[in-house]
């Protein structure tokens, strides 16, 4: 599976953005998959996953109520809406699918779980 996100950019406190990752080469439809980000001088965290229906969703207390995960099977592809954008929220942000089909009750948050990687956004926040 090869992932392709896309969306990132310069915003203000208060603004929304939303990401896109693309997949091709194998459907991801029976992989959960998600977002992490990592901001400059720290480690890569997870932010939000979604298991492979779309069923469950699973959120980072810091980004809960503001960011919401979606998929959409059919066209490959799944998004992070992030509104009320911090500067905090300032990082590369990077989809990522599970290494393996799982329960659609399994929403995987550990990166050691997911097998494949997209390249990165950057997302800044900033007045």
């Amino acid at each position: 599976v090869q992932l392709q996100a896309s969306g990132g950019g310069s915003v203000q406190p208060g603004e929304s953005l939303r990401l896109s990752c693309v997949a091709s080469g194998r459907s991801f439809s029976d992989l959960s998959t998600g977002w992490f980000r990592q901001a400059p001088g720290k480690e890569r965290e997870f932010v939000a996953g979604i298991s492979w229906s779309g069923m469950r969703t699973y959120y980072a207390d810091s980004v809960k109520g503001r960011f919401t995960i979606s998929r959409d099977n059919g066209k490959n592809t799944v998004y992070l809406q992030m509104n009320s954008l911090k500067p905090e929220d300032t990082a590369v942000y990077y989809c990522a699918a599970d290494r393996e089909p799982r329960p659609d009750y399994v929403v995987v948050n550990t990166s050691d779980k997911y097998g494949y990687w997209g390249q990165g956004t950057l997302v800044t926040v900033s007045s």
